[in-house]
């Protein structure tokens, strides 16, 4: 809109790609003479057909250089692996400004593993403490003892109160008796 004010006009359409620029140089936009035009349209278009060789050129001789390098056995892989070595290389051996930022980088890296260290210790004893006190907690032991008072109903075994040992017999006592039997009451209902 500023442009507009200022009286600065643009063309009204913009040329896309492979289309010819002078072609669609607006009349109305400029202020030159015919003549000053006719000129400027001579040297667009000799400068595009110029562009143009030029863009043949770099093409055919990118196409020469693939070849050449088919020949070599030299691979995009290959030409990669050498680029990050040759980079590397340029990093350690700078002898200027490079040395104090890797010096500097491998520091904070130091540092930031040994935090993340710390930080996983005091997260695992977090853990740690949170499931002891959840194992000691009122409700849990409520659960332990009525998992005892099973296992003694179900083996008919006096528990010696060790919960894991609770578990391990009551889960061994399922595998062997997979179905349980009807109670006496059930038998009489269903007949």
């Amino acid at each position: 809109m500023e442009e507009a004010d200022k009286g600065i006009s643009r063309p009204e359409t913009i040329p896309e790609v492979g289309e010819d620029a002078a072609s669609t140089v607006s009349l109305s936009a400029t202020s030159l003479t015919e003549e000053e035009q006719e000129e400027l349209r001579n040297e667009l278009a000799k400068v595009e057909d110029e562009i143009q060789t030029l863009s043949q050129v770099l093409a055919a001789k990118e196409r020469h250089v693939a070849e050449m390098k088919r020949k070599l056995g030299i691979t995009p892989l290959n030409e990669l692996k050498q680029n990050i070595t040759k980079g590397w290389q340029d990093v350690t051996t700078s002898t200027a400004y490079v040395p104090s930022i890797y010096k500097r980088t491998s520091e904070t890296l130091s540092q930031a593993g040994q935090k993340a260290t710390a930080a996983f210790s005091t997260v695992g004893s977090a853990i740690s403490k949170k499931l002891e006190d959840v194992r000691n907690s009122p409700t849990f032991k409520s659960f332990e003892e009525k998992v005892e008072t099973l296992k003694t109903k179900v083996s008919n075994q006096p528990s010696t109160g060790d919960f894991d040992e609770v578990l391990n017999s009551t889960a061994s006592a399922s595998a062997m008796d997979p179905k349980p039997e009807e109670a006496p009451a059930d038998r009489q209902g269903a007949r």
